[in-house]
């Protein structure tokens, strides 16, 4: 075969390290519109990184002239490489995202540099094939995961091709690549919310900003169908006399409430302590809390707390603002490894009895405490039993049965909670349930407005290739149910209280699920931490924003090691990290929403109960029996040599 000749690019030379690092360090605080806030996905590629890289992939390096003769002499080829060097600078920075002036001079220098490539090789016996210099070659990334790297090359001029087993994945990298260029330009089809009207009318609806405005409509359109359905499980709280004044037996009196008397507040999430049975004989009737903090604000001059209230055999919880007293902060905790404190006799509540207790479906909750929205900040009260029977109150249809796998088992299925349903309250179930089966409904609406709007429809899915109405009222059921998942990110029963700054921790604060034992139910109808406006649709379409809406993105699901999509195509890719991050166990938590809400519409995709993992490259000892054979697994070859590698390119 005839050896191609390939240029030395400028990554093989240097790079301005400290210019890309400081940009990818940036990164990480950019919140709303930032590509990784569209979808939770684990060890993200920073954009600035991955433009970078690509780029520097891409481009020769001026000093590959002069080591072919051409004449050019050392300073000029240092001066050439400083002016790339100085467009990476601006190519990185997050300022210029979507900047086209930047962009272009990128785009510009390596088309150059292939142009350079294809003149070398114009005698090679595939050039026709391999080296068009009217066009730039295709990429692919084999390993799409969070889809940073596609998303970039798409950016960068590239045909973008991205694939990963993972059916999460493949919908990340759809929505970030392949479906924006599809409906770029395209203005909103969706009911303009009442109070919209004077103000958003006459926007220009460039790139994908007409989609994400819509997204954002058919959102506060979703909203108002759900809390028709299920708003009375979400009630506001009253605030009464007989909380300020105190009444025996109920509540110590609340002077700070004064000034609230009569005002119905919204509450933002419902704290609650899981309950077990009382290993001591004569309290083995009574459900005693498991409580890591007692501390519901820490912040100064707002401090809260909660103060158990023992009567005989039975307790209440009453909320206390000022200094907490010695010992709140640990809650009933016994230290680290030695469980919690029985909260009538002192004796230990032991690991061993919990997991006995959950594993024969004994563990309760119990409402600690509520958390409304007042004037100036975070309202703390105590618990009311009409409170906690509304919660009770609820009865879901559904839930997610698939079993939890791997590291997400370490913990929580100690204690009982063997399947994704077991995750949830059964309010939250309802919650996710009812919004799941609105994107269905949602969908149906936008294919009627965008019909009504002008659209053309072949009756063509998204998943079909199709363009027109009913494409997208496809696409807006791929955001929205986006939007499904980042709420089941927000409204399980892993969710915690961050007492340091009043709001609540997702489940997903590291790459596992652990036991949270007073955990946070937040509000999908508030307007603080963790609703469905704030915490969902608004961060879908704000991500719409700064994705590409110009060139082409193709997404597949495809084994990595029997794949031939690579096949004269640059590939630049990030692989999984041995054993690092079990991917599909982790996404079965998103996928067990995202299946109920689009299989109707990609039935193939979501043809499987979960996440594929025997084919998954990751050394994982429980699928493979074994550490060893699971580092077999991961280390012998399996990916063809099918395509042309980056730097014959």
């Amino acid at each position: 075969m005839t050896a191609i000749k390939s240029p030395k690019k400028l990554i093989e030379v240097a790079l301005p390290l400290d210019d890309i690092n400081a940009a990818a360090a940036r990164e990480k605080s950019i919140r709303h519109g930032h590509p990784s806030t569209l979808h939770l996905w684990w060890a993200r590629r920073p954009l600035a990184a991955a433009r970078a890289v690509l780029f520097a992939q891409m481009v020769n390096d001026p000093g590959y002239q002069r080591e072919l003769g051409h004449g050019v002499n050392k300073i000029e080829a240092e001066k050439k490489r400083e002016e790339l060097f100085q467009i990476l600078r601006d190519l990185v920075l997050w300022e210029n995202t979507n900047n086209e002036t930047v962009l272009q001079r990128a785009r510009a220098c390596i088309l150059e540099s292939w142009k350079e490539t294809c003149h070398l090789n114009r005698n090679h016996p595939e050039a026709a094939t391999l080296f068009n210099p009217e066009k730039l070659p295709a990429f692919h990334d084999p390993f799409a995961g969070g889809g940073a790297i596609p998303l970039e090359a798409q950016r960068l001029g590239l045909e973008s091709h991205a694939s990963d087993l993972n059916p999460v994945a493949v919908m990340i990298n759809k929505a970030m690549i392949e479906i924006p260029p599809k409906f770029a330009g395209s203005e909103p089809v969706g009911p303009v919310p009442a109070k919209d009207k004077q103000t958003r009318t006459k926007e220009i609806w460039k790139g994908a900003m007409g989609l994400a405005e819509d997204v954002r409509r058919y959102g506060l359109w979703m909203r108002e169908r759900a809390f028709e359905k299920i708003g009375q499980l979400y009630p506001k709280v009253r605030i009464t006399e007989e909380m300020v004044k105190g009444a025996p037996g109920k509540n110590e009196a609340r002077p700070d409430l004064a000034h609230l008397v009569d005002e119905e507040l919204t509450v933002i999430a419902w704290l609650w302590a899981r309950t077990v049975k009382s290993p001591n004989p004569a309290f083995s009737h009574v459900d005693v809390p498991l409580v890591s903090s007692f501390v519901l604000s820490s912040k100064k001059g707002k401090e809260a707390f909660v103060q158990p209230v023992v009567e005989g055999d039975t307790y209440r919880f009453e909320v206390k603002t000022g200094t907490p007293p010695e010992g709140t902060k640990a809650g009933t905790t016994a230290g680290k490894r030695g469980g919690f404190i029985c909260l009538f006799s002192g004796v230990p509540v032991d690991y061993k009895h919990i997991r006995n207790e959950g594993s024969e479906n004994r563990m309760g909750q119990k409402l600690m405490a509520i958390v409304a929205e007042g004037k100036g900040g975070r309202i703390y009260l105590s618990p009311t039993e009409e409170m906690e029977a509304i919660a009770c109150s609820a009865h879901p249809m559904w839930k997610p049965e698939a079993p939890l796998h791997g590291k997400c088992r370490v913990n929580v299925s100690n204690y009982g909670l063997d399947v994704y349903g077991d995750l949830f309250t059964p309010r939250q179930l309802v919650a996710l349930t009812t919004f799941s089966d609105l994107v269905q409904e949602t969908r149906e609406k936008a294919i009627a407005d965008a019909k009504a709007a002008g659209w053309k429809d072949d009756g063509t899915g998204l998943d079909a290739g199709g363009s027109g109405a009913t494409a997208y009222g496809d696409t807006l059921a791929v955001y929205l149910a986006f939007g499904i998942n980042r709420g089941s990110d927000a409204w399980s029963s892993i969710v915690s209280w961050r007492s340091q700054v009043d709001a609540t921790r997702n489940t997903f604060a590291r790459q596992a699920i652990p036991m949270v034992w007073d955990y946070a139910e937040a509000n999908p109808f508030s307007n603080s931490c963790g609703n469905w406006i704030g915490n969902s649709s608004d961060w879908v379409w704000k991500s719409l924003l700064y994705l590409p809406s110009q060139g082409e993105g193709f997404t597949y699901q495809a084994d990595a090691a029997s794949q031939n999509i690579s096949k004269n195509r640059i590939v630049s890719t990030d692989p999984p990290y041995y054993d690092n991050i079990g991917y599909a166990d982790l996404s079965d938590f998103f996928y067990v929403w995202m299946r109920r809400s689009l299989k109707p519409f990609f039935p193939s995709l979501f043809a499987t109960l979960s996440v594929p993992k025997a084919e998954e490259l990751v050394a994982t000892p429980y699928r493979h029996g074994s550490k060893e054979k699971a580092e077999k697994f991961f280390m012998e070859p399996k990916i063809p040599l099918i395509f042309i590698p980056t730097k014959a390119l």
